[in-house]
């Protein structure tokens, strides 16, 4: 089959999971013997080439700056590569048999659908888009106001009364979205870390993986990582307070938050105000986002706001239990069973929660492992593959 999979970042250029599912799935599509085309917007230098094996990457739009520095989705950027994706769907939409694409930032879902009946002879590809994410009406005005909320609540509503193939990740968001969208929980790719500076890993094994050899006993060196891009909804200053909160009843207690963002700066401040047991070194090598995970005691994810949480999966897969908040638009409480895998706190509740998963010590760790080989299957890349195959239609297998 011949698909286009469109989506304005790319991984390792832009970080984040939404990046990854597209570089994973594009990488298993041309593995399994299909032609794969991938439209995003200009990430890399000059003269670089993006490295996507056996697909061709197309850039329909300049490099831009994606946020604001208060961490916000510019408008320009999502228009820009909108009408870069309706030029190229218009020229040769006709080439393909589906078109794959990410829901947000909705005005690229926008011009694959103008595209079908404008484009030569009327393309007739298969629309297929994955909802990360359906925001509520409370969100929309949080984030833009009351007059911008409504704009961006009616354009995400016209964008799902759409003809489409819809996918969520989580039952949240699928409980938002009109009709029945199908369930993808796998996300995971074997090798993968969280955050990196560094190029893509190799092609992973098509087998999830195992749960690796419990690390030294956490209690030695007790360690909460954060990973994550740092913007408010994820609220890395928040965990600040929680792990020197926490310090005071974990001896030898530290953090290490990762990540960049228009958060950074805060968290540093916060971290010197409070004289927190905390680094936050940025951006790293994969290598020393992995080390630090696999040996600690507890992932940590405050955020308010996830599509679906695959930093909890990664962690329980090295049998790190995580913790994660309570909140109307977080959908990673769903991969947490609370007190097997975890726990789920409310959001001023992160120092005891930390102190929880100390008191709990190697026996949370077991049972982390044990939830991870239960569920290690349906959370592969690979469970999900079979389901996105089928929805391209009889040739999709």
């Amino acid at each position: 089959m011949r698909i286009c999979l469109v989506y304005d970042c790319l991984f390792p250029y832009t970080v984040g999971g939404a990046e990854r599912w597209y570089r994973s799935l594009a990488e298993r599509l041309v593995a399994a013997g299909h032609d794969v085309t991938y439209l995003t917007l200009t990430q890399w230098d000059p003269g670089v080439q993006p490295d996507l094996v056996g697909v061709d990457v197309r850039s329909v739009g300049p490099r831009m700056a994606l946020y604001t520095d208060g961490g916000r989705r510019r408008i320009a950027p999502p228009l820009r590569f909108g009408l870069g994706v309706l030029a190229h769907l218009l020229r040769h939409g006709r080439r393909y048999d589906v078109v794959h694409t990410c829901s947000f930032p909705y005005f690229s879902l926008l011009a694959a659908s103008l595209a079908r009946p404008l484009g030569p002879r009327r393309s007739r590809y298969r629309l297929v888009v994955d909802w990360f994410e359906v925001w509520s009406r409370d969100y929309w005005r949080e984030y833009l106001g009351r007059i911008g909320g409504r704009v961006g609540e009616a354009v995400q509503s016209l964008c799902a009364a759409l003809p489409q193939h819809a996918f969520c990740f989580s039952e949240l968001h699928a409980s938002r979205l009109p009709g029945t969208p199908a369930i993808l929980r796998g996300l995971y790719a074997a090798g993968r870390t969280p955050l990196s500076s560094a190029a893509p890993p190799p092609a992973r094994p098509s087998d999830p993986p195992q749960p690796s050899d419990p690390p030294a006993d956490p209690s030695v060196a007790p360690v909460v990582v954060f990973a994550a891009r740092q913007i408010p909804e994820k609220r890395p200053i928040a965990l600040v307070g929680a792990i020197a909160t926490a310090a005071a009843s974990v001896p030898g207690l530290r953090g290490v938050l990762f990540g960049d963002g228009p958060e950074h700066a805060a968290v540093l401040a916060e971290i010197a105000r409070t004289a927190a047991p905390v680094q936050a070194p940025g951006m790293v090598a994969e290598e020393r986002v992995a080390g630090e995970l696999a040996s600690a005691m507890c992932m940590a994810l405050p955020s308010i706001r996830e599509g679906y949480g695959m930093i909890v999966i990664e962690s329980a897969a090295l049998g790190v239990p995580s913790i994660v908040v309570r909140a109307p638009d977080n959908a990673a409480v769903e991969l947490v069973d609370h007190g097997v895998n975890g726990f789920i706190a409310e959001p001023d509740e992160l120092a005891a929660a930390i102190v929880a998963v100390h008191a709990a010590g190697a026996a949370l760790r077991k049972t982390t492992r044990a939830w991870y080989a239960d569920h290690a299957a349906e959370l592969s890349i690979d469970a999900s593959l079979g389901k996105v195959l089928a929805s391209y239609g009889p040739s999709g297998g």
